[in-house]
């Protein structure tokens, strides 16, 4: 009677019959590696070539040629081996090149994004490659996540003690000293009262609202703000400039609303906020209660207030109608005492810059 071909012994270790095992229940494993772990392990307990095809789906052949490798080398057959074909005409030291030459600047004084053509111009003057095309220049740019077309906007500061004042500042935003309020003080100038000449439409379903573009302009405010950091509680106060004077009328605002209390008043660079004979003698006037910290230069994003006046620019300004300056102060007026009344301070989550190593 004749039996057929016979089949290809196979023989795991048990250690092989684990890994195998181990294989087939991970869920990352791919398909492939899983049927042929179970060819390996059906060949493994003596089944016959057709039975583990009809099991797997799969056809004889297949079984065939995975159960004579895992024969030959064990769990190790299991793997994909290298595949012939034509070796890549752009080599990976090329692809490197190619990136490298894209982050370069295009021209040192002047722009600093490369075009595609211009990297391809640059590749062949320098030798990197023989032949090659924009396209193909842009789809290794694109494996390797570079884009040299493409800029963010980033602002340095140049002080050197930039760590140190952040970290001054952050300890206050934890933790008031005792018999001590934290404020935080900037302005916001500008600020236009804008009416729409026309009326807007409203919006539907399927169909935004619409604003008119023109306006008529009634003038200008400047918005002065003490923000206490702890409460959340705000001193605001609405005026037509912004200068040494009407600064100092607001401190005054500021010292009678916490008379019995240490002031540790957090700002900016501004010129106002540095003149120190006014504030030395504004400070006499008050017993010394005042405490001036200064933002680094080039560090708004340190000053609690900033926050809150960005809630202010869209609860009031976003697409507002202001007849005129009175009512501008009236809608920032009645913002202020609404956010007062359900007062929460922010939450600051940024608890400073760790202590270098070394540093004295």
């Amino acid at each position: 009677m004749n039996r057929g071909r016979p089949v290809t012994p196979v023989k795991l270790a048990r250690k092989e019959r684990q890994e195998l095992l181990s294989l087939i229940a991970r869920k990352t494993a791919t398909q492939r590696d899983v049927m042929r772990a179970r060819i390996a392990l059906g060949a493994h307990e003596g089944l016959a070539n057709t039975t583990i095809a009809r099991e797997l789906g799969v056809s004889v052949q297949t079984v065939c040629l995975w159960r004579k490798r895992i024969a030959q080398q064990g769990v190790r057959g299991i793997r994909e081996g290298e595949r012939s074909g034509r070796p890549p005409r752009i080599t990976h030291a090329a692809r490197l090149q190619l990136i490298a030459l894209a982050c370069e600047a295009q021209e040192p004084e002047g722009r600093v994004t490369p075009t595609l053509d211009e990297i391809v111009a640059r590749a062949l003057e320098r030798g990197v490659v023989e032949q090659i095309s924009r396209s193909h220049v842009q789809r290794i740019l694109q494996a390797g996540d570079v884009r040299p077309h493409r800029a963010q906007q980033g602002l340095h500061s140049p002080n050197p003690a930039f760590r140190e004042k952040v970290n001054e500042i952050c300890k206050l935003y934890r933790k008031a000293p005792r018999n001590a309020v934290v404020l935080s003080i900037d302005e916001k100038t500008g600020i236009q009262a804008i009416e729409r000449k026309h009326p807007g439409r409203d919006p539907s379903p399927g169909r935004l609202r619409r604003r008119e573009f023109e306006y008529i302009r009634h003038g200008t405010q400047s918005l002065i703000a003490a923000l206490d950091v702890h409460t959340g509680q705000v001193l605001a106060d609405c005026r037509d400039r912004r200068t040494q004077a009407d600064l100092l009328a607001f401190m005054e605002q500021v010292a009678d609303a916490y008379p019995d209390k240490q002031v540790h008043v957090v700002w900016d660079n501004l010129n106002t906020h540095r003149a120190q004979a006014a504030w030395q003698a504004f400070n006499a006037r008050h017993g010394g209660r005042f405490h001036f910290h200064f933002t680094p230069l080039h560090a708004s994003w340190v000053n609690q207030i900033e926050l809150w006046f960005a809630r202010y620019t869209r609860r009031v300004l976003r697409h507002a109608s202001h007849r005129s300056i009175t009512h501008l102060r009236a809608h920032t007026a009645q913002f202020v005492r609404a956010h007062n009344q359900a007062v929460r301070p922010f939450k600051w989550s940024f608890r400073g810059y760790p202590l270098q190593a070394g540093a004295s």
